[in-house]
């Protein structure tokens, strides 16, 4: 089973960007979907993009389409979460999950692995 590590979080203004980096570790990273969830105080954890095995189709939620673009390197098992034009509305825990082979929308099709998450926080 994959182990996940989150990086790459913090304190940004609005109209800023942040880059999420998961690690993976652990056997068949490129069969694996990847999904970016996020919760932010006093919400439910919410989906918002995912991107599929091997090649990876992406998807994103409406939320943060045109601002936010999911992408993987299956060479350094990794993927990554571009965010641009960051609003305070965008302030949350963000975590990467791994599970399934494609993606159901922004959301990979089954869950099996969490990573810890890491803070972003947009504010002036």
């Amino acid at each position: 089973q994959l182990q996940l590590v989150e990086s790459g979080g913090g304190l940004v203004q609005p109209g800023g960007s942040l880059r999420l980096s998961c690690a993976a570790s652990g056997f068949g990273f490129e069969y694996y979907a990847f999904g970016w969830f996020r919760q932010a105080p006093g919400k439910e954890r919410e989906g918002i993009a995912c991107i599929g095995s091997r090649e990876g189709a992406t998807y994103v939620d409406n939320s943060v389409k045109g601002r936010f673009t999911v992408s993987r390197d299956n060479a350094k098992n990794a993927v990554y979460l571009q965010m641009n034009n960051l609003k305070p509305e965008d302030t949350a825990v963000y975590y990467c999950a791994a599970g399934g082979y494609y993606c159901s929308g922004a959301v990979p099709n089954q869950v099996d692995a969490w990573g810890q998450g890491t803070l972003v926080t947009v504010s002036s």
